[in-house]
């Protein structure tokens, strides 16, 4: 099974692209990514000529130009100057990306560009965003991105994994989220009753909610909130009016992109609503975040290992993969479409 190509995948951090061109790879596509005159742009990451990488070019304004032996391309990937030659064939042209600068990431969409539709980038937080305190970072997988979905499409590993990084209870694998069915992914919502809550300055027990969309082709979006005890029961177990919330009101944003046959990127942001924290709840939660999801990449980096060394691997689902299940159905369903278009 490939990956969907129809999709917008994340490619890094706009921050981190200046003047000088950058090379990222998805599925196993090596792209450059530069500026031209500020706009970004990706290219194949390959020149028509002789094929050396773009990204070891320049930028010129608004034109990229091979460092090999000299060709200049436009945003449009068109040729605009061979050096020697007056004639420049149509045949000089690199492949060229739709690309989006949106919620402080660059979206690639990697699939065919008269279907690239904006409206289908998952509606992320941009560190710029004024209600929320965001930091950013982002870790290299030796493993498949879908190991790494699965990982966020089941949170009962929390409770292993993460015993007392993320401080969740022993009792928090026994009790199933409840599941929404999206058109492009699929929503958790749950409550935690009489917990302590996450960065509560309070030793009153409190009632938590967390919902999370997981959205193609492989973003998590989640909000977490603490409330007084009984607001659970007093909302009828449904979504809560933020509004009540005394403590631990954050955002996270995470995306999963797959680089290599089993290699992948994944980038990440927490903080704290401003109503609910400052730059110090911030440095807190990164900390976690950064301890926390390095304990996810050493656990699912081992069972890549395993599944390699695993004559035809093959895995027992529990109750908890109803979530994998039903989102790798509607990736399934994507990629029928695609093919069939």
């Amino acid at each position: 099974m490939g990956y969907l190509r129809d999709a917008w995948y994340v490619a890094g951090w706009v921050d981190d692209i200046g003047d000088a061109p950058i090379s990222v790879t998805i599925i196993d596509q090596p792209i450059v990514l530069w500026r031209a005159d500020r706009k970004l742009v990706a290219f194949e990451d390959r020149c028509v000529h002789r094929l050396a990488p773009l990204s070891l070019g320049r930028c010129e304004g608004a034109s990229l130009r091979c460092m090999y032996h000299g060709f200049r391309f436009g945003p449009d990937g068109i040729a605009l100057e061979i050096p020697g030659q007056e004639v420049i064939p149509p045949s000089a042209r690199v492949r060229a990306f739709p690309v989006v600068e949106r919620h402080s990431w660059a979206w690639i969409w990697m699939g065919d560009p008269a279907r690239a539709d904006e409206s289908l980038i998952p509606p992320a937080v941009g560190l710029d965003d004024p209600d929320w305190l965001l930091g950013r970072g982002s870790l290299d997988y030796d493993a498949e991105a879908r190991l790494i979905n699965d990982n966020l499409l089941d949170f009962s590993h929390l409770t292993y994994v993460h015993p007392t990084t993320l401080g969740v209870s022993a009792s928090f694998s026994e009790e199933r989220p409840r599941l929404v069915t999206l058109d492009r992914g699929v929503r958790f919502e749950r409550w935690v009753l009489n917990s302590r809550g996450l960065n509560s300055k309070s030793d009153a027990l409190l009632d938590s909610w967390s919902t999370y969309d997981f959205l193609v082709p492989g973003v998590l979006l989640m909000i977490t909130a603490s409330f007084p005890a009984g607001t659970a029961s007093a909302s009828n177990f449904e979504r809560p009016d933020y509004a009540r919330a005394v403590s631990g009101v954050t955002f996270t944003n995470q995306a999963v992109t797959p680089t290599g046959e089993k290699t992948a990127s994944y980038f990440f942001s927490w903080g704290p609503h401003r109503e609910h924290g400052d730059e110090a709840t911030r440095a807190m939660l990164m900390g976690l975040a950064d301890r926390a999801f390095n304990e996810d990449k050493t656990m699912i980096e081992a069972q890549q290992r395993t599944i390699d060394r695993t004559p035809n691997p093959r895995i027992l689902p529990s109750a908890h993969d109803r979530g994998v299940t039903i989102y790798n159905s509607i990736v399934k369903r994507l990629m029928a479409q695609e093919e069939a278009d």
